[in-house]
């Protein structure tokens, strides 16, 4: 096991910079996913730590010892591609035990580690055969054990489940998750997937144009976006999202021509402040008496595991999770309640979060020692 120290890290092609120097802190035996949309930085990162792409500025440490100009096989990481790399030729034995052939290990060890790690991914039966003559999934646990078998000691996964259907895609996150539990090494998985980051990660890093936007717990950033890009990206359907005002005389906000009342501690602070509100689908109410906010249903998409009403509000779409035995159709119009407690209030200029910051650790000088703060 290893911990990985990143220190204003930043990469740039000419003139074009895609990683604006990024700080970050992995722990020993940390299960960590990196997620953010296609372009955001996140494989050029992964690649930076395994050494397969210089970087530009700053430095990552591997276990207290800075790697930037040690070539990947120094490092002790192992990695798995998106696209399996397999060598075709090659039986799934031999595919699994090539970096130790390279390193020189003795014939009588390599078979011994191989089948330990054909054993570890399932793969016993399978060492005779050809990638060819494997599933895709297979494939894939093929690509894990050459890294397994190295002993390194950070895994890095370059997102190795994108080729793969969607039933296969979530049998393979409960074996990666259950290797990372036997093996107990360090991981790094980046993935476009959110899905694939709430299952797997320890701590979840969602990065956006070259920047990490947050780092914590996948259920702490799900319940508290640190921005709108964060709350948008991150669950299905995604957050509600309105821009609005603070009234200067009630302390709320306007939403399809009807006051909805915010967090009165925040109100105080936001009177007259353009912002932007945020409510998850799941935390709506949806009533047939028309109450609250005015909607119209456009269509109701049937999931299996519950239901979702999309609707329409002052012409912007709006999704609401949906009882079973709510009949609504296209055209009806229903009435959407906001709880003030579940909306998520955030600065529209700079997109982040505005939360109560507590300056004093007695409930009963909150009040007085409240302050705003934007988090970041």
């Amino acid at each position: 096991m290893a911990d990985i120290d990143i220190r204003a890290v930043r990469k740039s092609y000419g003139k074009t910079q895609t990683l604006h120097g990024v700080d970050l802190s992995f722990a020993s035996g940390e299960f960590v996913v990196i997620l953010g949309p296609s372009g955001c930085g996140k494989s050029t990162l992964l690649r930076m730590i395994a050494g397969l792409e210089e970087i530009t500025a700053g430095e990552i440490a591997i276990n207290g010892r800075v790697v930037n100009r040690l070539e990947p096989r120094e490092r002790g990481c192992a990695m798995v591609f998106q696209n399996y790399a397999l060598y075709p030729h090659m039986t799934v034995a031999q595919n699994i035990g090539y970096a130790l052939k390279v390193a020189g290990v003795s014939k009588a060890e390599r078979e011994t580690r191989i089948e330990e790690t054909a054993k570890i991914v399932g793969l016993s039966e399978y060492l005779a055969r050809k990638p060819a003559a494997l599933s895709g999934g297979q494939r894939q646990r093929v690509a894990m054990a050459r890294a397994i078998v190295r002993e390194p000691q950070v895994f890095l996964f370059d997102e190795p489940l994108s080729n793969l259907d969607a039933k296969l895609r979530v049998t393979m996150r409960a074996e990666i998750r259950k290797l990372h539990q036997r093996l107990s090494a360090t991981s790094v998985f980046v993935t476009h997937d959110q899905i694939e980051a709430m299952t797997l990660a320890d701590k979840l890093v969602v990065m956006n144009k070259g920047h990490v936007e947050q780092v914590g717990q996948p259920l702490d950033i799900y319940h508290r976006p640190a921005s709108i890009f964060v709350a948008s990206f991150i669950g299905s359907p995604a957050m509600n999202l309105f821009n609005t005002r603070v009234e200067v005389e009630t302390g709320s906000v306007r939403f399809g021509g009807v006051q909805v009342p915010i967090d009165p501690a925040l109100a105080a602070s936001l009177r007259g402040r353009d912002v932007t509100i945020g409510i998850r689908p799941e935390q709506c109410a949806v009533s047939l008496d028309g109450s609250g906010v005015r909607a119209t249903i456009d269509f109701v998409e049937e999931l299996g595991s519950g239901r979702v009403a999309h609707a329409e509000v002052d012409g912007e779409p709006f999704a609401a999770v949906i009882s079973d035995r709510m009949g609504v159709r296209p055209g009806d119009q229903v009435g959407l309640e906001l709880p003030s407690s579940q909306l998520h209030v955030f600065e529209r200029e700079s997109g982040r979060r505005i939360d109560m910051k507590i300056n004093s650790s007695s409930p009963h000088q909150a009040a007085a020692t409240s302050t705003l703060a934007i988090v970041h």
